[in-house]
């Protein structure tokens, strides 16, 4: 059977892409803002473009922290991308104003350090060993980013012997930048995979197929 995912929608924008990608690799795809149906389905993709605190609010506004929260509760899969990804850690900070995100992990999306901004277009990653998202990818695959904010300092400490580390995944668009986490049930992009081609397939593939 088909497995079954949720794009959640809170009026961030890019969910038919979104869902047209899935779609392909193989899922059974529902766009939706109803919180039952984003806690059943097998797995949870949350998209995002614009602005930290404006897909915050609309986040908000559907109980989406609170779904996604009780997903990784149960060990259920979410896939975060772009702002998706960005609105899981602690707080975003964009132009003076300072916005608690859903701190599912320690850390600031801040303006990029980078002499042009936007960082727009193609750009490689610096993978860690034993990812499960970029499983069969060369290392000098190239990602669709498209962003002026991003996680610039990685702030999880690695305290706790019985569990494994989130794998951290980097790139560098004047400075480095955190690109995707895997953290048990928790995966994100801030790279769109859905615009990357059969790049983007291939890592959409490898997450549908943990469901």
């Amino acid at each position: 059977m088909q497995p079954r995912v949720v794009i959640l929608d809170y009026g961030s924008g890019n969910l038919r892409s979104a869902q047209r990608a899935v779609e392909r690799v193989g899922a059974h795809v529902t766009v939706t803002a109803d919180p039952h149906a984003a806690l059943e389905a097998d797995g949870l993709v949350v998209p995002g473009v614009g602005a930290f605190e404006a897909c915050m609010k609309g986040l908000r506004s559907v109980n989406g922290d609170r779904v996604i929260g009780k997903r990784l509760a149960g060990n259920r899969p979410v896939l975060g991308i772009c702002v998706g990804m960005q609105i899981l850690f602690e707080r975003g900070v964009e132009h003076g104003v300072t916005t608690p995100g859903c701190g599912e992990w320690p850390g600031t999306v801040e303006r990029l350090d980078a002499p042009v901004v936007p960082h727009m277009g193609w750009n490689t990653v610096d993978v860690p060993e034993g990812s499960a998202l970029f499983a069969g990818l060369d290392r000098d695959t190239r990602f669709y980013f498209v962003h002026s904010y991003g996680v610039r300092t990685w702030e999880m400490a690695d305290t706790n012997p019985y569990l494994k580390p989130p794998l951290v995944t980097w790139s560098t668009h004047g400075s480095p930048f955190v690109a995707a986490v895997e953290n048990g049930p928790l995966w994100a992009t801030q790279f769109h995979p859905e615009k990357s081609g059969d790049a983007g397939a291939h890592l959409l593939a490898n997450w549908v197929a943990t469901l």
